[in-house]
């Protein structure tokens, strides 16, 4: 269920506005979409896990605040990273 160190060193790797970036919206963003994406996954088998629900409604609310706070604050960087994570506005 959750996400791989290389597979984050890798999202924040291709996500990164500069060398050392861990903490822009991108990469936040882009993180909490793997975990998503990974906790959809785990719900197919196991669709009576109400506690791991819980926490994937929590990562979709954070996720949502970032995506409007980078709408609000740059709105070119927010169209592009929803094309880049093939996700609707």
């Amino acid at each position: 269920m959750s996400i791989t160190a290389e597979r984050k060193t890798a999202l924040i790797k291709e996500h990164a506005r500069d060398e050392g970036d861990t903490g822009s919206p991108e990469v936040q963003v882009s993180i909490l979409t793997e975990r998503i994406v990974n906790l959809t996954e785990h719900f197919k088998s196991h669709h009576k896990d109400n506690h791991s629900r819980r926490g994937l409604l929590m990562l979709v609310n954070k996720r949502r605040s970032l995506l409007d706070y980078l709408r609000n604050k740059d709105e070119p960087r927010y169209l592009d990273l929803i094309k880049k994570l093939g996700l609707r506005k």
